[in-house]
């Protein structure tokens, strides 16, 4: 089995699904450092399958709240997606207040 379809970030679905943006985001946001290195070498290939997971992951850190989205930012801009250089991530939604 691999790395992202054993990600404890996927605790509430029975299987991964890369298809789904719900799933990518949850690995992207929760997900070990061994998913996260798996989700990279899918992404770093020269397919338009692989360009269009690029594209998703660079949508998702812009528009999802997720732990770390500059790190997956720089991590699509090193295989040559185009990228605003300072870009800002989406807002965590403070609901303690």
């Amino acid at each position: 089995m691999s790395a992202l379809s054993e990600s404890q970030a996927l605790w509430n679905r029975s299987h991964f699904d890369l298809r789904s943006d719900e799933m990518l985001a949850q690995i992207l946001d929760r997900g070990e450092l061994a998913a996260w290195r798996e989700l990279y070498q899918l992404a770093s290939g020269p397919s338009p399958e692989d360009a269009d997971l690029r594209r998703r992951i660079v949508r998702l850190c812009t528009t999802v709240p997720i732990g770390f989205p500059h790190l997956f930012l720089a991590a699509m801009g090193a295989l040559g997606e185009k990228l605003d250089p300072y870009p800002e991530g989406p807002e965590f939604a403070d609901d303690l207040a």
